[in-house]
């Protein structure tokens, strides 16, 4: 409950305070690159339920359609001002409407999409005893991540054989110990970790 009420209040400062921010970030997306200003997604929430999350969009329409991960920032799909979104993290910042109605957490694991989670085994499948969130131990470790599999000859086969792995390990030590502390450190180191 208390982590709920968080959620709720920051993410509603958060949108308030960013709200101009925002405004600028979607005129240039326009400007710079065709189609809508958010990309949404389907990934899977807590309890194993799908809903739409929310990105500003990064990448040229329907490049989902030639892969789900994104393969270093010089992925040929990404736009010219998707390149900087992606660099600091910036397409993530809509994800605080999902935070405030409820879909996702400031802080929980990633959420996965459908192709993915069904590589799950039954403990891997815990991670969804709690709402995903914008950011998690995983996403600090694992903040170049993109530029790993830019390294990898089969970027999905790297992903799903020693990524995914390794963060869902992470993810599993938070939903057995978490609370406010934790959540606020991992925020912290968050923001540290993008600048």
């Amino acid at each position: 409950m208390a982590k709920r009420a968080f959620d709720i209040i920051f993410s509603i400062v958060g949108l308030c305070f960013i709200a101009p921010f925002l405004l600028i970030l979607a005129i240039l997306i326009s400007i710079y690159s065709k189609g809508g200003v958010f990309y949404k997604q389907v990934r899977i929430g807590k309890n194993l339920k799908p809903f739409k999350l929310f990105k500003f969009r990064s990448m040229a329409i329907d490049a989902d359609k030639k892969g789900l991960l994104t393969v270093g920032h010089n992925d040929s799909r990404i736009t010219n001002i998707g390149y900087y979104l992606r660099k600091y993290k910036l397409d993530e910042l809509p994800q605080l409407i999902n935070v405030f109605i409820g879909d996702m957490s400031f802080v929980g694991p990633r959420p996965e999409v459908e192709k993915f989670v069904k590589l799950y085994n039954q403990e891997q499948l815990q991670v969804f005893n709690v709402k995903p969130g914008i950011t998690d131990w995983a996403s600090i470790q694992y903040v170049h991540e993109n530029e790993i599999l830019a390294k990898s000859n089969n970027p999905e086969k790297t992903y799903i054989e020693e990524i995914m792995p390794a963060k869902l390990k992470l993810n599993l030590e938070y939903v057995k110990k978490n609370n406010v502390i934790i959540d606020i450190k991992i925020i912290l180191l968050t923001i540290k970790a993008i600048i």
